[in-house]
């Protein structure tokens, strides 16, 4: 059988029959791993974090990766030797980026709630800018780093006001959202944060939501943010630089978002057109950048068949893989092998010997599910890749009904690097306690 490459996932692909991540079968990391298991493909994050860099080039921009995406240590790695910054919304997103080797100096601290410690943290860190959500964090903020005897640099995110046309627990750029400053006051705000002490304003932020996959919202946001920035300016107060935000959607079932590439010459195109290209620019992908690198090997534990329904019941849940309990989300689910000895090709594209199954998990909830209502040719013991699961699933995990969080994978070309054990029960109740009778 020939190479046949999954679309939207250029380093993952079957090669005689097998699923490969890279030049790893994945067959093989299941069997030395076991399941529920997460791969990740090195190439095909180095891949999309290229498309942002030719977007960039001839430019002062940072691409800063927003870890929440997946905050595992060997994914920051790769970005943090890639000469990335890293966003971050919490203390301990800060301690993870040092123990990966990121540079404080290069971290932006996003989030609508830093309490005072992570304030302290932050500065005695020495994080490059925070992005300041409302006028009380500003408050709260100068008085910490007068307390600790440091300067702290903020950009205020503000609100433009723009539908991203996404799920809307991931729009956050609208009037309804907690996040971001809103547009009526960011003039004031601005002029606020000038006047207190402890602050330096160096720059503004934007961030309209994630999965977007159209550059409509884009361009409007620019537009807004740009006439904020000469507002702002015309009172007195410069803008040093401009932060993007990110949420460049990928390709889930379909989906056809812009490359990061072509759409960063657009907007390049406007911030020249009104006389911004030269300053200095920031952005903050995060799921463009892992998402489809990403894969979730599971084990067909039973099927069983229903007068409604059939399930497919897997060993993987929604404590492994969120987002479809959380957001209705869509994963393609596919077979990772696609001939099987003596038997029919289960695979892929073959609809010829397959049932429609709901494919569920074993938590006790019905809203363990991962996929609806998909046509797959399966046997008990067979092998299931959950794609586009390199974002938004692990760093969502939990230990619901005391499952241990699965092992991860890191492929690079021939090498396969365990990044994260598998969770035991002892790991998850180390911390607790009996109470003394």
């Amino acid at each position: 059988m020939p190479h046949e490459l999954l679309p939207g996932h250029p380093h993952i692909a079957y090669k005689n029959g097998d699923l490969y991540v890279e030049n790893q079968r994945v067959a093989d990391l299941a069997s030395q791993h076991s399941t529920p298991l997460f791969v990740y493909s090195k190439a095909s994050m180095l891949d999309a974090l290229a498309a942002y860099q030719r977007g960039f080039a001839g430019r002062k921009a940072r691409i800063h990766y927003a870890m929440k995406a997946n905050s595992s240590l060997g994914v920051l790695q790769v970005f943090a030797q890639a000469g990335c910054g890293f966003d971050i919304v919490s203390g301990g997103e800060l301690e993870r980026v040092i123990a990966a080797g990121g540079d404080p100096a290069l971290v932006i601290f996003s989030g609508v709630g830093k309490t005072r410690a992570e304030m302290k943290q932050a500065l005695q860190a020495g994080v490059g800018c925070f992005n300041v959500e409302s006028e009380a964090e500003l408050e709260v903020l100068s008085e910490m780093a007068i307390s600790v005897g440091k300067t702290a640099n903020v950009s205020l995110r503000v609100n433009p006001n723009v539908d991203p046309q996404t799920h809307p627990y991931i729009s956050t750029g609208l009037k309804g959202s907690k996040f971001g400053v809103a547009h009526d006051r960011t003039v004031q705000t601005y002029q606020r944060a000038a006047a207190l002490p402890g602050l330096k304003v160096i720059g503004i932020d934007c961030h309209i939501g994630s999965q977007i996959v159209l550059e409509s919202p884009y361009l409007d946001a620019v537009d807004r943010m740009l006439d904020l920035v000469e507002s702002i300016e015309a009172v007195g107060i410069p803008i040093h630089h401009l932060d993007f935000g990110g949420g460049l959607g990928i390709n889930y079932n379909g989906e056809t978002p812009p490359a990061a590439d072509d759409l960063w010459h657009k907007l390049l195109a406007k911030l020249d057109a009104r006389g911004f290209g030269q300053r200095q620019l920031m952005i903050e992908p995060g799921r463009s950048l892992v998402g489809n690198a990403g894969i979730c090997v599971t084990e067909v534990l039973y099927l069983k068949p229903g007068e409604q329904k059939n399930f497919c019941i897997i060993d993987a849940a929604m404590n492994d893989l969120p987002r479809p309990a959380m957001y209705q989300a869509y994963h393609a689910i596919i077979n990772i092998a696609i001939q099987a000895t003596n038997t029919p090709a289960r695979g892929i594209n073959d609809t010829k010997n397959a049932i429609v199954y709901d494919v569920v998990g074993p938590v006790c909830e019905s809203g363990d599910w991962i996929g609806r209502d998909r046509t797959l040719n399966v046997k008990q013991g067979d092998l299931l890749a959950v794609l586009s699961a390199g974002a938004y699933c692990m760093s969502m995990a939990s230990n619901y009904n005391t499952r241990g969080r699965a092992a991860e994978i890191l492929v690079d070309g021939d090498k396969p690097h365990v990044i994260r054990q598998r969770e035991t029960t002892a790991d998850q109740i180390r911390a607790e306690f009996l109470i003394n009778v």
